[in-house]
């Protein structure tokens, strides 16, 4: 089959490099027995994964058993996976099979395999490599031949380091790595996504379907979708059953979409009922923030070289070292370029006012947002020593957004 015909198979929907690299290599290994370990962020649809790798190998005509491990009890796993004798513990009436000799010939998928205790584990290790396991409470050595393919949404890496998972047994099930992108990597795919799921709820609630203006589009494909395509199904869902009007526009679209730090939400800004009040939470606002300060100071500044005309010199003086003092201070994630410092005319004292020069002529201060962008970054980063985390949340981003900015800019430090 090839790449459209296995979409439409299996429901798949979108045409983003990353999905389409993940569909392939689940083809591709499919014809083998290697193990299949499927990482990705919940919500993003591993579990299909694991239905194309089955349905195109060998195996197809065999068992698929898809076990999630993570809402299986810590004390009855081991009995689940491999089976238990009878009288094996309390409660064992009777001999059970377990999920992996209902699976033999076939596939057997553990989702949340992160989820797993050390215990099972071991057990785990030992038929990957050899294909055998033991029932609980029984001596005797039972065969399987089982295609395993995991999932986890876990980082693994770090699960290692902390001693909850086996590093043995995360590279036996990593012999092929699979990676789901997450919804905010594919933002051609969202739109596609959503016209797709308001379809079905049309059908479903016999409705008309809703639709989106452009603002509302913007919007729904710049926002992180944290629950990445579930989340969009659901909040899908919930505007097709509540909305009276069928053209949903950015403002309604906004009422659904929960806020969460670091999420990017371009198209409408309300300060004052979004969390946190004013702060200032995306990168825009910072910058704006600056520029509007700026503007403030050059006033001040351009009202002291008037002011001098009918005070004097001296009192300008005082005035203009308390203006340069404001300029060099910090103000709670605002920093202001030290060449807006640099531009202030030096004053000295005289007697002819035919001297004094309109400061706009000495001011060249660039508008440009990424120039304002480096220099904020920059100061962040002074400020806390190169510790790009405390950078961020200084900046009020994500520390992602940041990495992606030093990166873009060529930023050093």
């Amino acid at each position: 089959m090839d790449l459209q015909q296995i979409k439409q198979r299996f429901g798949i929907i979108g045409n983003s490099f990353g999905l389409n690299r993940a569909i392939d290599v689940a083809v591709q290994v499919a014809s083998t027995d290697l193990s299949v370990l499927i990482t990705g962020e919940s919500g993003t649809g591993k579990e299909t994964f694991p239905q194309i790798i089955h349905q195109s190998s060998s195996r197809k005509h065999g068992s698929y058993v898809a076990v999630n491990c993570g809402a299986i009890p810590e004390g009855t796993i081991d009995s689940e996976l491999f089976g238990h004798e009878k009288g094996a513990f309390t409660g064992a009436l009777s001999d059970r099979k377990g999920y992996f000799e209902e699976a033999d010939k076939g596939t057997i998928f553990l989702d949340e395999i992160g989820e797993l205790p050390l215990s099972t584990q071991v057990r785990l290790l030992r038929v990957l490599e050899t294909g055998e396991f033991m029932k609980v409470g029984s001596s005797k050595v039972l065969k399987t031949d089982v295609r395993v393919v995991a999932a986890t949404n876990v980082n693994m890496e770090s699960a290692i380091k902390e001693a909850k998972f086996r590093e043995d047994l995360f590279y036996r099930l990593n012999s092929v790595p699979i990676n789901v992108p997450p919804l905010r990597e594919r933002s051609e795919d969202i739109y596609l996504l959503f016209r797709k799921f308001s379809s079905d709820f049309a059908n479903r609630y016999r409705m008309p379907a809703i639709k989106l203006n452009n603002d509302a589009k913007d919007l729904l494909t710049g926002y992180r979708w944290p629950g990445n395509i579930r989340q969009l199904k659901n909040i899908t869902e919930q505007i097709s059953v509540i909305e009276q009007k069928r053209d949903i526009d950015a403002e309604t679209m906004t009422h659904y979409l929960p806020y969460h730090s670091g999420d990017n939400l371009p198209a409408i800004i309300d300060t004052k009922n979004a969390p946190g009040g004013s702060d200032f939470n995306t990168e825009r606002e910072i910058l704006y923030k600056v520029l509007f300060d700026m503007k403030k100071d050059m006033n001040d500044l351009k009202k002291l070289v008037h002011g001098m005309m009918e005070d004097g010199p001296v009192v300008a003086q005082a005035e203009h070292s308390q203006i340069i003092q404001k300029l060099y201070q910090d103000d709670e994630g605002g920093f202001v370029p030290e060449s807006t410092v640099q531009s202030v005319p030096n004053f000295t004292p005289a007697d002819d006012h035919s001297s004094i020069e309109d400061t706009e002529e000495f001011v060249e201060e660039s508008l440009s947002l990424a120039d304002k962008e480096i220099e904020l970054i920059k100061k962040a980063l002074d400020k806390y020593n190169g510790k790009r985390k405390q950078a961020a949340q200084e900046l009020g981003i994500s520390e992602r957004t940041l990495y992606r900015k030093i990166k873009e800019y060529k930023i050093e430090g």
